[in-house]
């Protein structure tokens, strides 16, 4: 067995094992690091496959950013997760339905999967001396540039729209006034109060 081999089931069997036990875990500490584990192992596979710019993309946002904000909401806020539980108990029956088939559509998928003769053994990697990440920099700036900029003009449209749609001006919500602090007088904003011995203000 070549070392690229074992590299590859090394990171296969840990990404497989720490999704499991995401799912098994009991406490949802221990699920979110077992979630670290399988993003970690799911960027060694990509590094396998020629991808290093997806997997340190995969690293800094999903583990760096998504992972760690998950392990912080799980730490700090004060979650039922026996209600939780009870809740999807009742639920269970719905998704072992949904598991079976989904299992029943990658057995069908797999079974009539086939490989082509020229596959080689680096697919990903770019022609020539272009590196991965500058191969796929100018395929999104300069092949696909239009789509792109469409793409990031649809996701602003959408982000303008959601906080249009829920910035609501409530009477009941006393807001800050910027101005009027800034513009106000120091000798109104304090005075001083003579309290008298044994008496109160």
């Amino acid at each position: 067995m070549t070392v690229a081999a074992f590299t590859f089931y090394l990171f296969a069997i840990s990404t497989i094992a720490g999704g499991l036990m995401t799912v098994i875990s009991r406490n949802p500490v221990h699920s979110v690091l077992w979630l670290i584990l399988a993003f970690l192992s799911s960027a060694g596979l990509f590094v396998l496959l020629g991808a290093e710019f997806v997997a340190m993309l995969l690293i800094i946002v999903y583990v760096g950013a998504v992972a760690v904000l998950f392990l912080f909401v799980v730490m700090m806020l004060d979650v039922d997760f026996a209600e939780l539980k009870a809740e999807m108990a009742r639920y269970m029956p719905l998704a072992l339905l949904i598991g079976v088939v989904i299992l029943m559509q990658l057995a069908m998928a797999f079974g009539t999967w086939g490989y082509a003769d020229a596959v080689t053994a680096n697919v990903a990697a770019p022609a020539g001396d272009v590196q991965n990440t500058a191969a796929l920099g100018l395929l999104i700036y300069d092949k696909y540039i239009m789509l792109f900029q469409l793409a990031g003009l649809i996701l602003l449209v959408a982000m303008i729209g959601a906080i249009v749609l829920t910035l609501r001006h409530r009477v009941d919500i006393k807001r800050q006034n910027v101005m009027a602090q800034m513009h106000r007088d120091p000798a109104k904003a304090m005075k001083n109060i003579d309290v008298k011995p044994g008496q109160g203000l």
